[in-house]
């Protein structure tokens, strides 16, 4: 009986870790190799030198008690399908930092709040936030789904090399004072944050080396490639980020 037991575990270990096997890309920095795992909508996971950080980790995606143990956890905004107390409590380890928004401290306290145009450095990564939010779309009169001052977009720097986290935003005025993004990813579903033109259109205002675009749910991605077709200075990935 003990044996059946060990090998029902056993069973379930490997297909929870097959059920868990996300596509990845490599990019080379000045200091290591930067591995991102696409986990889903709007939750990635990166690791470089050894250091693990979750963005927006959120239980929906992945099972987190099996995925790595975070240094660093960002959150962009307060919504459910971004901050989810179960993920970061499942992901977290002694001496993890989490670095939110002052709305998502009010849901999940003991972390370093970064606001639109803070910086810090976490875990050795330094974290840029800047802005995230609609212009456009708007729950009803006068309310945005995302309103200015409230959520964050990331900038991080690994290295030679800097990825943009835009959160839930539509292709805002602050995104041409972008300089130097080597990976992008942003998001294009409606009605929440942009269409493809929008992203195509943000693409161009700072001309990221690749973008990813990610949250996009049922978005068809092949109207954004058409719209990117002559764009030569940007290499557009798409990826199970629904």
């Amino acid at each position: 009986m003990k044996n059946i037991v060990t090998l029902i575990a056993l069973f379930l270990f490997v297909v929870s870790a097959q059920a868990q096997q996300f596509e990845k890309d490599v990019f080379a920095t000045s200091e290591g190799e930067l591995e991102i795992s696409f986990i889903a909508h709007g939750t990635l996971m990166m690791q470089f030198n050894g250091k693990v950080i979750h963005i927006d980790p959120v239980s929906w995606y992945a099972d987190y008690a099996t995925m790595p143990k975070a240094d660093v956890i960002l959150i962009t905004h307060e919504h459910g399908d971004h901050l989810d107390a179960k993920a970061i409590d499942a992901v977290k380890k002694e001496g993890t930092q989490v670095v939110l928004t002052k709305t998502c401290n009010e849901k999940y306290t003991g972390t370093k709040v970064l606001s639109n145009g803070e910086s810090g450095t976490f875990a050795g990564i330094k974290v840029d936030a800047v802005p995230a939010y609609n212009i456009k779309h708007e729950r009803e009169a006068g309310k945005p789904f995302h309103p200015k001052g409230v959520g964050n977009g990331y900038v991080l720097h690994f290295g030679d090399k800097k990825v943009y986290v835009a959160g839930d935003t539509e292709n805002i005025p602050e995104m041409a004072g972008l300089k130097d993004i080597d990976v992008a990813f942003l998001p294009m579903n409606l009605p929440y944050t942009m269409t493809p033109k929008m992203v195509a259109d943000a693409t161009k205002m700072f001309q990221p080396k690749v973008l990813y675009p990610y949250h996009f749910g049922e978005t068809n991605t092949d109207e954004l490639a058409e719209l990117l077709k002559n764009q030569n200075k940007t290499e557009l990935r798409i990826r199970n980020l629904k």
